[in-house]
């Protein structure tokens, strides 16, 4: 089975380093990039064009929404998919499988659905959702079932612990049923995940460490009568050069000091996601000792939360790295840079087609068509000279 890659959608905005300055340092390129329509369409259009199959964009309230953004990028788009991530306990469960429905009808079958049960009490809190970590994970399996009820066309009557519908049916079933990705690493996500979902997602750990919660997953979800298919949530900054990668990887952290280091460590330790523990432990809030395994980079982890870790090399290194998660059995790569536009390319153009040789990845669609500039044994550089075409 080819491996699948994924790109992410920065709706809070994007810049050459992990965290832009307000204002942009005159003399040095850069500066907040806001997450315009126009911008996220180029990534989106890029994305397309090198053949990556979808697009994750999140959801919080330092974000805009993703089910609003992603509908109107799907107009100006094709093929890509919308990985929309939501959260269970925001809306009714009835509501979310039409709104599903109603999205797969107007973009042709583009939707993937991203479960975020939320790990951080006081993120829920602004949304008014006051369950604890374990309520919330009772009420996501809930409002899955509901779901996956109501898309086979079923009349769905439940009185759980959190949840209660009553004969809720929906005009429209979905067509095709939207993909469920599923990460969390406490025992409680493990269980949701193994019942109701499609894809489990992990954030990028060591290959050793992946591959255990791998195993705890497939033993979760065999005790049910299933099987998982398996994604990663990683960072990438690819060159043709191994050091320019890592130069280009410590540039992410210009302008960010120590003291700003500690304040992000401090307010991710107060964190309930065990993933995010789990980040957060890789790099101990110290820049010494960032590469945690080959090519492997938690220098990320030190100004943002989420997902904390790149794979950083020259393109050969990278794509080293991708088959080593490949052999564990992960199936999906969600991938991310900075800028996302730019690293995008570098990595289209860099490692895609090495995995494309080796045989590990399968270009969906044909490259992108269009005149191309020739080279210098064809003439083709030159102004008014037609290229010899190849034979």
């Amino acid at each position: 089975m080819s491996i699948v890659f994924h790109w992410f959608l920065p709706t809070n905005g994007d810049g050459r380093r992990l965290v832009e300055p307000d204002q942009p340092v005159p003399g040095v390129a850069g500066g907040q990039r806001p997450a315009t329509l126009d911008y996220l369409t180029q990534i989106a259009s890029a994305a397309e064009n090198l053949g990556i199959e979808g697009a994750l964009t999140p959801t919080g309230p330092w974000c805009d929404d993703a089910w609003v953004t992603t509908a109107a990028l799907a107009q100006r788009t094709h093929r890509l998919k919308f990985i929309v991530a939501f959260r269970p306990g925001m809306m009714s469960p009835t509501l979310s499988a039409q709104m599903a429905a109603t999205y797969q009808l107007h973009t042709g079958g583009r939707l993937i659905l991203n479960v975020v049960t939320g790990g951080d009490s006081a993120e829920q809190h602004m949304y008014g959702d006051w369950l604890d970590k374990e309520g919330r994970y009772e009420r996501c399996g809930e409002f899955l079932e509901i779901v996956r009820r109501l898309w086979t066309g079923e009349v769905v009557d439940l009185d759980g612990a959190h949840l209660h519908v009553e004969r809720a049916t929906l005009g429209r079933q979905p067509d095709p049923v939207p993909p469920l990705y599923f990460g969390g690493s406490s025992p409680a996500a493990l269980k949701v995940a193994a019942a109701h979902t499609d894809v489990y997602l992990t954030w990028g750990e060591p290959p050793a460490q992946v591959a255990e919660k791998l195993d705890r997953v497939r033993a979760e979800a065999e005790a049910v009568g299933r099987t998982m298919r398996f994604g990663i949530r990683l960072h990438v900054v690819s060159r043709d050069r191994s050091e320019d990668a890592w130069a280009a990887a410590d540039a992410l952290l210009d302008g960010i000091s120590d003291d700003e280091i500690a304040a992000v460590h401090a307010r991710m330790a107060t964190t309930e996601s065990e993933g995010q523990k789990r980040m957060l432990a890789l790099h101990g809030g110290s820049r010494a000792n960032l590469e945690v395994a080959p090519n492997l980079w938690a220098g990320v982890g030190l100004a943002r939360g989420g997902a904390g870790t790149a794979l950083v090399g020259s393109h050969e290194e990278v794509a080293d790295r991708i088959e080593e998660y490949a052999a564990l059995g992960i199936d999906e790569f969600v991938l991310s840079g900075y800028p996302h536009l730019e690293e995008l390319y570098w990595f289209g153009e860099g490692v895609l087609p090495l995995l494309e040789r080796r045989g590990a990845w399968k270009r969906p669609l044909a490259a992108a068509a269009g005149m191309r500039t020739g080279s210098l044994g064809s003439g083709g550089v030159s102004f008014g000279v037609v290229p010899v075409p190849d034979r």
